[in-house]
């Protein structure tokens, strides 16, 4: 019988969820898994040697999560400071005179700022289930190396409107970036394991920030044929463009395929994420598993979630060095004083995956609180300095960007809660929706006439962390109702026969969702 029918659900009777996940480990191989006969063959073996948990040697595990990690955390972590320096071109070519290049009047340069996320909330979601069909690295690939070749036309506008349209289709490229180093993330990464490995990708946006003010200014500085602020998108084009060609030959699509592991350290690739539940690799889109996440309210808190975390940083991304250089720099410092702002990011988001790795289990969303807290703090700070405290000011200015350690360690709660491919397609990407929608509201907050104290934009800032950290222990409560629950159904299913421990195995690699599999449980 299947592992998983489209149509199988928490809810149903205890017979028929049995009916669903007695067929045992064989089940892995049913077709309606839509995998090709080497990974049935892969995944089978894998299971037949390694039956449970127990029967991993602990030595040759960490062995291979180390090389895992030498092996994909760089890729991903080199590709996110790309991303975040392709972000804050923009800004860095403003205080290099993009604004008088191009003429700009009145919330054009908001809107400039706005625009890269249009494109990206149109596509979001398209672009998930694309990814879905195709192997995930390669087309991460290509839509790298097209946010690189579009950067690089950007150095050609001549207008608004021109600028405008290239902006909205960068961001329609990069709307995968982020649901593909979550999904990558969670295909060789077990739940225990997944907040510390995002941090280590995601703390190259620190880096970014840090390098963006170095490259910059550096770039800014270019005498040529060409106005300055040109050389921006000119130059971090190119490198974009060519980081996603390494990537084509560098990055592995899956456990089944990748290069330089032998065929034991593959087996046990495998079979420890059994520990996970959520599956590997499905190709076929169930579209009742993307019924089922539009239906879900968490998917909703996820999006709301993504929506308030990220009021704060479209504002940031675009206007921090508007803000610096209003407390009274220069250019030259103005630039030079984004890197503490960058090395403050990393040192935030380390000491968050620091503290989740050493906390109690189940403290992803307490942790995810705490480090609300400075940042809060800082926009209170910032808001009520003395208006020539101009250093007080700029330390609370960077003490805002501890809410980044808050959001990485969350966005460990939809790889770690979230089962079935499909489905965390779709809740992957609605994280990134309601991010879009908080990017392009954030400029406006950042009246041209009030500048450069911007107090509206930094009030923005101070409500949406408010509603963050109310958000956290909303999840906190909701995945422990949903334990309590699972459990009474499990209690359920125990007393009509069902033997927890023997069906792990058929129910690891079936593409079944959270709600659909009886051994899933939530994490927070």
């Amino acid at each position: 019988m299947a592992a998983a029918s489209s149509k199988t659900s928490f809810d149903e009777s205890p017979e028929r969820i049995i009916e669903h996940v007695e067929g045992g480990p064989a089940a892995v191989g049913d077709t309606k898994c839509d995998l090709d006969l080497q990974q049935h063959a892969l995944y089978h073996e894998a299971l037949a040697l390694y039956p449970n948990d127990e029967s991993i040697d602990q030595a040759q595990e960490k062995a291979v999560v180390r090389k895992l990690d030498r092996r994909i955390l760089p890729l991903l972590g080199i590709c996110y400071f790309f991303y975040y320096v392709d972000k804050t071109t923009l800004s860095y070519a403003a205080i290099f005179g993009l604004k008088d290049g191009l003429d700009l009047k009145g919330e054009e340069y908001s809107w400039l700022s706005s625009s890269f996320y249009f494109g990206w909330l149109i596509w979001a979601i398209p672009s998930n289930l694309i990814m879905q069909r195709c192997p995930p690295a390669w087309y991460l690939a290509f839509n790298i190396f097209m946010w690189g070749i579009l950067l690089m036309a950007q150095a050609a506008a001549r207008n608004f409107a021109g600028l405008l349209s290239l902006r909205i289709l960068s961001g329609a490229f990069e709307a995968i970036a982020d649901p593909a180093f979550m999904l990558i993330t969670s295909m060789y990464y077990t739940r225990s394991e997944q907040p510390s490995r995002i941090a280590a990708w995601y703390i190259w946006n620190g880096i970014g920030v840090a390098g963006g003010g170095l490259i910059g200014y550096g770039i800014g500085n270019i005498k040529g044929a060409l106005e300055s602020w040109r050389y921006e998108f000119l130059v971090v084009g190119a490198f974009c463009a060519a980081w996603g060609i390494v990537l084509v030959i560098a990055l592995p699509n899956s456990p089944r395929t990748i290069w330089g592991f032998s065929h034991d350290e593959k087996l046990i690739m495998v079979a420890r994420m059994r520990r996970n539940q959520t599956g590997i690799e499905q190709r076929r889109i169930n579209w009742h598993q993307i019924k089922e996440a539009y239906l879900d309210y968490k998917t909703w808190l996820f999006t709301l979630l993504g929506f308030v975390a990220n009021v704060p940083n479209g504002g940031i991304s675009n206007f921090s060095t508007l803000v610096i250089k209003g407390l009274g720099f220069g250019t030259l410092e103005t630039a030079l004083l984004g890197i503490p702002q960058g090395v403050l990011v990393v040192i935030w988001i380390g000491l968050g995956a620091v503290a989740n790795k050493y906390m109690p289990q189940n403290s992803r969303t307490l942790v995810c609180a705490l480090f609300m807290l400075p940042t809060i703090a800082g926009a209170l700070g910032f808001l009520l300095a003395p208006a020539n405290a101009y250093v007080g000011r700029l330390i609370c200015f960077y003490l805002t960007g501890s809410y980044q350690a808050s959001f990485v360690i969350s966005l460990s709660l939809i790889t770690s809660n979230t089962g079935g491919q499909s489905k965390k397609m779709i809740v992957s990407g609605m994280i990134w929706f309601g991010a879009c929608i908080g990017n392009i509201a954030s400029p406006f907050f950042y009246k041209t006439e009030q500048a450069p104290s911007y107090p509206l934009g930094i009030g923005s800032l101070l409500v949406a962390n408010c509603i963050e950290l109310a958000l956290f222990f909303v999840f906190r409560y909701a995945f422990i109702w949903e334990n309590r629950r699972k459990e009474a159904q499990r209690e359920a299913l125990r007393a009509a026969g069902y033997e927890e421990t023997d069906e792990l195995n058929a129910t690891a690699f079936a593409d079944m969702t959270d709600k659909e599999n009886p051994n899933f449980t939530y994490v927070y």
